[in-house]
């Protein structure tokens, strides 16, 4: 699939409906970061002045026939919410979108450095927990797949704040980062290409893991 000429489509079957409503249209995701597979999902923003559930039928009926239907996904939001939207979300939601029509600009004023400490505090500790949570009731491979993919998200605005530098592709991520965040980086990129793993490495990928955001929710204590 070409995503370029997939997002011109979508673009004008969202104007046709939308018109001057229109305030954002941008990418999220790996189609976004040009790192997309056979199975990635199409991940479009869309932000209108309003959004009413008729709005959201409208949008539903409009891309239902469209190439990779199953694959679309995203975001819908009204400019009034987004502007309002918890500001930790909003760094990562700014700088994994890439704009095609329109500008997020709007929002950077409204996202301050304690904002992304707490992104990245936040999300070491959910990924703390998760783990906690998979050694003792899953045990499940898919779930630990899934915190090293949320690890790649706290590593961005970890990183950022180090440098205020945002890298969006992984492999820019790679050769940016050192020490414990490229082994957790690097273990993340590997354990997706892995349809199963040992119970030793499952046990070694999990102790990393929970060290490394033990270390974070310390390191950004209040």
């Amino acid at each position: 699939m070409n995503i370029d000429e997939w997002m011109k489509a979508y673009v004008k079957i969202v104007r046709n409906i939308f018109t001057d409503r229109i305030v954002f249209i941008g990418l999220q995701g790996s189609c976004a970061r040009k790192e997309m597979t056979a199975e990635s999902d199409i991940d479009v923003v869309l932000v209108l002045d309003t959004v009413s559930l008729e709005d959201l039928h409208s949008y539903r009926n409009a891309i239902a026939d469209m190439p990779d239907r199953d694959k679309i996904c995203g975001f819908v939001s009204g400019m009034a919410e987004i502007s309002n939207w918890y500001p930790a979300d909003l760094f990562q939601f700014y700088y994994d979108t890439k704009p095609v029509l329109g500008s997020l600009n709007f929002l950077l004023p409204k996202i301050s450095p304690s904002d992304i400490q707490y992104a990245v505090r936040i999300g070491a500790c959910n990924i703390y927990h998760m783990c906690v949570h998979n050694v003792v009731h899953e045990h499940s491979t898919e779930v630990l797949k899934a915190l090293y993919k949320s690890s790649i998200f706290v590593l961005q605005a970890h990183h950022f704040l180090l440098t205020q530098n945002y890298i969006s592709r992984r492999e820019d991520l790679l050769n940016a980062v050192t020490g414990t965040d490229l082994h957790i980086l690097q273990t993340a990129v590997n354990l997706k290409k892995e349809p199963t793993i040992s119970e030793k490495q499952f046990d070694a990928c999990t102790k990393n893991l929970l060290e490394w955001s033990s270390d974070l929710i310390q390191s950004y204590k209040s």
